[in-house]
C-alpha cells in the first residue's frame, strides 16, 4: 500500500495536470479559429466576382481572382501599387527608425545609472497606457504647425518613438546584457558607441527582432494617423486607400471586390514577414540551449 498510494498520487496529479492544460489549449483553438475564419473568408470572397459576391455566401472558390486583380491594378491609374508602396515606405522605415531609438533608449535605461533615470522610466510607462487615438489630433495640430501635414514626414515621424518598444528593450537589455560583459569591455578601452554597437546589438537581436516585427505590424495596420495626416491620395498607405474604396462602393457595387481583393493582397507581406523572422527567434532558442 506504501508503494502504491505515491503512485496513485502521481496518476491523479497528472490527469489534473492534464485537465489543466486542456481548458487553456481549448480557449487559444477557438480563438485562432475566430480569427482565422475572417481571414479565409476574405481568401476566398477575393475570388468572387462581383455577381458571385453578392448573390452567394459560402466558403466555395470563386471564377474571378484574375479580373479582380487585374482591375485592382489597374485602377485609378495604378493607385493600388502607389498604395502598397506607401504602406511599405512608411511601415519598413518607420520600423527600423523605431527599432533602433527603442534599442538605444532601452539599453540606456537598463545599464546607465544617471538621475532622473527611473522618473524617465515610468513616464515611458505610463505612454504605453495612453491609447493612440488621443494622440492624433495633438500630433496633427504639432505637425501642422511645423508645415509638415500632409507630407510623408508626418506619417513617418510619429511612429518612431514607441513607448513599449522601449519599454520591451529595455526590460530585454536588462536581461540578455551582462553588466560583467560590459565592464569587460570597457576595461579593453572599448568606447560606450562600441560596447553598444559591438556587445549590446548581438545580444539584443531577438527583442529587436521582435520590436520591429510590432512597429511592422502597427504601422502598416493604422488607420486613424494617415487618415487624418493625409490629403493627397497618391500619399495614402493601404488602410487609407481601401477605405475610399469601400466608402465608394456604396454607388459601385464592383469596388467592393477591389476593396476584398486588395486588403487580401494586404496580408501577404504581414504572413511573409512574420515566417522570415521566425529564424531569429528559433536561433535564440538554440543558442540558448547550447549554452544551458
Amino acid at each position: 500500500m506504501s508503494i502504491a498510494a505515491p503512485a496513485l498520487d502521481r496518476t491523479v496529479g497528472t490527469r489534473k495536470d492534464r485537465g489543466g492544460r486542456l481548458l487553456p489549449t481549448i480557449v487559444l483553438l477557438v480563438g485562432a479559429l475566430y480569427c482565422l475564419v475572417a481571414v479565409a473568408w476574405v481568401l476566398v470572397a477575393s475570388t468572387k466576382s462581383p455577381g458571385e459576391l453578392f448573390s452567394t455566401f459560402t466558403f466555395a472558390p470563386g471564377t474571378g481572382l484574375l479580373e479582380n486583380l487585374g482591375n485592382l491594378f489597374a485602377y485609378g491609374g495604378g493607385q493600388f501599387g502607389k498604395w502598397a508602396l506607401n504602406s511599405l515606405l512608411y511601415a519598413g522605415v518607420g520600423a527600423v527608425a523605431s527599432t533602433v531609438v527603442s534599442a538605444m533608449a532601452g539599453f540606456a535605461l537598463a545599464k546607465y545609472d544617471f538621475p532622473g533615470r527611473n522618473l524617465i522610466f515610468y513616464t515611458i510607462l505610463g505612454g504605453v497606457l495612453i491609447p493612440g487615438i488621443t494622440l492624433a489630433i495633438p500630433q496633427y495640430l504639432l505637425l501642422s504647425n511645423l508645415g509638415l501635414a500632409g507630407s510623408y514626414w508626418s506619417v513617418l515621424l510619429p511612429s518612431i518613438i514607441s513607448p513599449f518598444g522601449i519599454y520591451l528593450s529595455r526590460v530585454y537589455a536588462a536581461a540578455a546584457v551582462p553588466a560583467e560583459t560590459i565592464e569587460a569591455a570597457r576595461i579593453d578601452g572599448a568606447t560606450e558607441a562600441r560596447i553598444f554597437t559591438r556587445v549590446a546589438v548581438p545580444m539584443m537581436i531577438p527583442g529587436m527582432v521582435t520590436v520591429f516585427m510590432l512597429q511592422f505590424v502597427g504601422i502598416w495596420n493604422n488607420f486613424l494617423l494617415p487618415y487624418i495626416m493625409l490629403s493627397d491620395q497618391n500619399r495614402y498607405p493601404l488602410t487609407v486607400g481601401l477605405y475610399t474604396l469601400l466608402a465608394k462602393g456604396s454607388g459601385e457595387a464592383s469596388l467592393y471586390s477591389l476593396a476584398i481583393t486588395g486588403a487580401m493582397l494586404s496580408i501577404i507581406p504581414l504572413v511573409a514577414l512574420m515566417l522570415f523572422l521566425q529564424r531569429f527567434w528559433k536561433l535564440d532558442l538554440i543558442s540558448g540551449g547550447l549554452k544551458g
